[in-house]
């Protein structure tokens, strides 16, 4: 039994046998975590921490969810796992409460083991709907780690795994702080983003583009919220041309933005929808696509040929029910809302006028950036794009400053995220924004 490790073996244990991503393995000390509750966790010295990553944003619910740890223990007790061509109680119900929440038509739930799969799957479902093979996606963007949506992936972590699936084209999405088409406020942003994906289809020829896929609200590479009109925008054009629309929500549904699905804000209905992390707060493995009647008619008489030994595992889907049904009980995603518009978007404008290392304070319900550079007239970053090494300290300050005063963040590049559980109460939130502030003391110092 684990509970029998002590701390000290598991970090022996750790460095002898486990093999870290995103990693150089020699390089890691890690955390041993002993135990969470609610937005809070602590290590094997007791050292309590506010957990503002959600672990990897998909923490939703927090630790330990006595409603959610519950459905899993009673699923365990009646049965562990089933093959996908069986129907079974837990899968269903969590694949109609999915249903119930996401926009239009979209009523059909296939499921996944994470959120790279979803995409992976989501790829082909359009492919072969459409009939066509190119698939655009946006420079900043992550999507997966597996061969299909590390190349749809716009970020760094692509290189490495070049040459990879074919048929990807590149285009730019709208970012208004440091905008590719030079706009000077978020409609021009709009307009002129939505003309270069209209150039991008005439150049690629509209009849070989099966999709286009973007995260709804750009997650780990800026939390970059969709200027209005872009998304009705390119919901438009993918109809004009015959594309498909692909909206990638493992990040940011499930109230993270405030909305069952963050599209739900802009009353846009994309053709698939991909999700994964809050759908069941991470305590199990779970993913998957929703999609609406046209994808669906595509395989009502053909076999869709994908699959996965554990799509939709009943402890997972077990978990997923529990979670949507505490988010519909405890009006989570209001509550988020909320809170992103009383507290967080305020107190983060405060903090911005503070500290001359802010740049910009972007983001919706609790899914925010702190963006920090060394100059606020020309915007240069605090660190260069995919620093590491001596390039990336002063983050790495910014980070230690933030564990000392018992805050775990989330950062990217020059970035700290606000990202904290949906059940974070206000007092915790208050903490942990305040240790943030005293924290940005260390990237005030590298300031121009």
């Amino acid at each position: 039994m684990t509970g029998h490790i002590s701390d000290a073996d598991a970090y022996r244990d750790d460095r002898a046998h486990v093999f870290h991503s995103w990693s150089a393995q020699r390089a890691l000390d890690p955390v041993v975590v002993t135990g969470g509750l609610g937005s809070t966790f602590w290590d094997a010295a007791g050292t309590r921490y506010l957990d503002f990553s959600s672990q990897l944003v998909n923490l939703n619910l927090g630790h330990q969810h006595p409603r959610v740890v519950a459905a899993i223990q009673e699923q365990a007790g009646l049965l562990c796992t089933v093959a996908p061509s069986f129907a079974n109680p837990a899968r269903s119900e969590a694949a109609r409460l999915i249903a119930e929440v996401a926009p239009g038509d979209l009523s059909h739930v296939f499921f996944t083991n994470g959120g790279t799969e979803a995409n992976e799957h989501a790829v082909k479902m359009a492919r072969l709907t459409t009939g066509r093979h190119k698939i655009l996606a946006a420079y900043r963007s992550y999507h997966g780690a597996t061969t299909g949506s590390i190349t749809l992936t716009g970020d760094p972590r692509r290189w490495a795994n070049e040459p990879a699936m074919p048929g990807v084209v590149r285009f730019f999405g709208p970012y208004p702080y440091r905008s590719s088409f030079h706009a000077d406020s978020p409609e021009q942003e709009t307009q002129r983003a939505l003309q270069h994906l209209e150039e991008v289809f005439m150049f690629e020829g509209p009849g070989t583009i099966a999709a286009v896929v973007l995260e709804t609200v750009v997650g780990t590479n800026g939390i970059l919220v969709p200027p209005p009109g872009y998304l009705a925008g390119v919901r438009e054009l993918c109809d004009r041309h015959g594309a498909l629309l692909i909206c990638d929500e493992v990040m940011s549904g499930f109230g993270r933005c405030g909305e069952w699905f963050a599209v739900d804000r802009w009353g846009v209905v994309p053709d698939l929808i991909t999700f994964a992390k809050g759908v069941n707060s991470g305590y199990v493995p779970l993913g998957g696509v929703v999609l609406g009647d046209k994808v669906y008619d595509t395989f009502a008489e053909r076999p869709f040929p994908g699959g996965l030994t554990y799509s939709g595992h009943p402890l997972a889907c077990a978990a997923a029910v529990a979670t949507i049904e505490v988010m519909r009980d405890e009006r989570i995603p209001e509550r988020v809302k909320d809170l992103g518009e009383r507290v967080v978007g305020p107190r983060l404008e405060k903090l911005r006028d503070r500290h001359p290392s802010v740049g910009e304070v972007r983001g919706l319900g609790l899914f925010w950036a702190i963006e920090l550079v060394r100059d606020r007239d020309t915007r240069e970053m605090l660190v260069p794009y995919n620093a590491s090494g001596a390039a990336a300290k002063p983050m790495a300050d910014v980070v230690a400053a933030c564990k000392a005063r018992g805050v775990w963040p989330f950062t990217h590049f020059n970035r700290l995220h606000v990202v904290p559980p949906l059940v974070v109460t206000e007092e915790e939130l208050l903490q942990g924004i305040d240790a943030i502030d005293d924290a940005l003391d260390a990237a005030d110092a590298h300031v121009a």
